[in-house]
């Protein structure tokens, strides 16, 4: 299982950025943090042109679908929409790890049951405005 944010295991950042401009404010080599809206298709299409990492929010199963087709290094969902996500991604065996949402340390143990390939915290997420 993947840990991101966990208050003793050393993971990088997601860096959350709203537009275009705000990417040049990211450190090198930043792993990107995109909420998945037809919005924000440009921010990810430019990231993904640039062959930089990304980590794209979504808010459904189709969502996920798009965000695997775009070429995101990883999809994040909510908890309670993980194993569906999971389930997608081991069926069409997407090259994105699924990551949960996650507040508390108390559902990590579910979300390895249900198979999910990990898991990040609010703090793995900093903001990035330009």
């Amino acid at each position: 299982m993947l840990f991101f944010g966990h208050r003793f295991l050393q993971s990088i950042q997601f860096y959350h950025v709203f537009n275009i401009e705000a990417i040049l404010s990211t450190p090198p080599s930043s792993t990107l943090y995109i909420e998945f809206d037809e919005e924000n298709l440009d921010i990810i299409n430019y990231a993904l042109l640039n062959s930089m990492p990304t980590a794209i929010y979504v808010k459904n199963l189709t969502e996920v679908l798009y965000a695997s087709s775009l070429g995101a290094s990883y999809i994040v969902v909510e908890e309670a929409l993980a194993k569906s996500a999971q389930n997608l991604a081991d069926n069409y065996l997407f090259d994105a790890k699924i990551l949960a949402l996650i507040e508390s340390e108390s559902a990590i143990e579910e979300l390895a049951l249900l198979g999910v390939d990990g898991v990040v915290f609010c703090d793995a997420i900093v903001k990035i405005t330009s």
